[in-house]
């Protein structure tokens, strides 16, 4: 999983559920967007987190966003603190590891 520290992601949502991937578009530091595709969402220590892979790049690396809502809004944010990452990081593992079985 890639590890970036940047700040809050706006994100649009592809609301046409003729599809089954939910795609998410994220724009690095770089200013270059790329299609994300969420694959996991889960809650740890009342906290939401997701999962997101490149859409055109599945073999990267994912990521792994906290999802913080304020009012309405909905956003996907970097995890900055190196203990609650490796936390998240851990408890993703876990699930995954329990999936496999």
């Amino acid at each position: 999983m890639s590890h970036s520290h940047d700040d809050h992601h706006d994100h649009d949502h592809d609301h046409d559920h003729m599809h089954e991937e939910d795609v998410i578009v994220l724009t690095d530091e770089e200013g270059i967007e790329h299609e994300m595709v969420m694959v996991y969402s889960f809650d740890y220590q009342e906290q939401s987190y997701t999962v997101l892979i490149d859409r055109n790049d599945v073999e990267a690396d994912g990521v792994i966003l906290r999802v913080e809502e304020d009012g309405e809004e909905t956003y996907l944010v970097t995890i900055d603190n190196d203990e609650e990452w490796d936390k998240v990081v851990n408890v993703y593992n876990q699930i995954l590891e329990e999936e496999s079985k």
